[in-house]
């Protein structure tokens, strides 16, 4: 957190500087609010980082054309909030129209034009329009396969996106090949604890955890961790999705004494990186809860279920389906308690 706050001073004093030295509508000031957006949208501030995108955005449509592709920039920043609040609909409208925008700026094979599909394929992944979200992951890579040279990172992207529906549809065999393809890519295109490497490994153990491959998933999630370990800073977010996910897996073998050591670990390392009502520490919750509920000690599980409804209800729509889940956990638990 030190860091973005130090990052968002600084935008402050920028933005400060230019209001004085430049006109009201100069791009400048579209640049610095644009960055303060990004800030907080890093630190899971989404509305604020919506009403500064937004700034930004009204800026660029004054000052530049209406097809500049720093307009689709905007947009697609605005889009990526909507996506992370879960305003699906928004996300997605907005998406649509910074890809308008690179259709009619942009050759028709450019890379950002990739971007945009994949980018797409994530909301209605999100949305679990899996068939939709394939489609624009295969448009994406289809791009980049032409753009690109064939060991780009992009593309190791692409495949890891298609192997993510893939799993998440229930086809593990081709969710697997996918996420191989991604990682093969990446061994060859970055550096041996890069952590793009992680979150390859990372998939995989999702694909072995979702295919009851307990032993193979551990293996998996350890190997992201330990390159977490080098390549991050020790409170990095990424660190804790590792713990989190060893977690998952001791969850589901039962071992719910080392599942919960490592959710705690997770727990802990959110509470310092991540801001008090960021969806991360309520899924930390969440997962705690889930332990003590099939060890059968109701109270202390219903503990954790409200904590994670108190932050889901701060920090997301009042529609995510996150809320749900967790206002059935506390009728369920509620119930066992009586």
């Amino acid at each position: 957190m030190g860091e973005y706050s130090k990052a968002l001073s600084s935008y402050e004093q920028s933005l400060g500087i230019r209001k004085i030295a430049l006109p009201a509508n100069h791009p400048d000031l579209a640049t610095s609010y644009n960055n303060i957006g990004l800030v907080y949208s890093n630190i899971g501030e989404y509305s604020k980082a919506l009403s500064s995108y937004e700034q930004s955005l009204e800026i660029k449509k004054i000052a530049l054309p209406a097809s500049h592709p720093d307009l689709a920039t905007s947009y697609n920043n605005i889009a990526v909030v909507y996506n992370d609040m879960g305003e699906y609909s928004k996300a997605l409208s907005s998406h649509e129209q910074s890809l308008e925008i690179k259709k009619i700026a942009l050759p028709p094979n450019h890379p950002e034009l990739a971007t945009s599909y994949n980018n797409i394929g994530l909301v209605y992944n999100n949305m679990g329009e899996y068939s939709k979200a394939l489609l624009s992951y295969e448009q994406s890579l289809e791009i980049d396969k032409i753009a690109l040279p064939p060991n780009h990172p992009y593309l190791a992207i692409s495949y890891n996106n298609i192997g993510l529906v893939y799993n998440n549809i229930g086809e593990y065999s081709k969710a697997l090949s996918s996420y191989e393809q991604s990682l093969e890519i990446d061994k060859i295109a970055l550096p041996p604890n890069h952590p793009d490497l992680a979150i390859s490994y990372n998939n995989i153990g999702n694909v072995y955890s979702n295919m009851g491959d307990y032993s193979k998933a551990l293996s998996s999630y350890e190997q992201s961790l330990e390159i977490r370990k080098i390549a991050l800073p020790p409170n990095h977010p990424d660190l804790a999705i590792s713990y989190n996910n060893i977690g998952n897996v001791y969850s589901n073998m039962g071992d719910y004494s080392k599942a919960l050591s490592s959710y705690e670990q997770s727990l802990e390392l959110r509470k310092i990186a991540l801001p008090p009502n960021h969806p991360d520490l309520a899924t930390s919750y969440i997962d705690i809860g889930n332990v003590f509920d099939n060890m059968g000690e109701y109270l202390t599980a219903l503990s954790y279920y409200e904590k994670a409804e108190e932050i889901l209800k701060k920090s997301l729509s009042s529609t995510h389906p996150q809320i749900a889940v967790v206002k059935r956990r506390i009728e369920n638990v509620k119930r066992n308690c009586n």
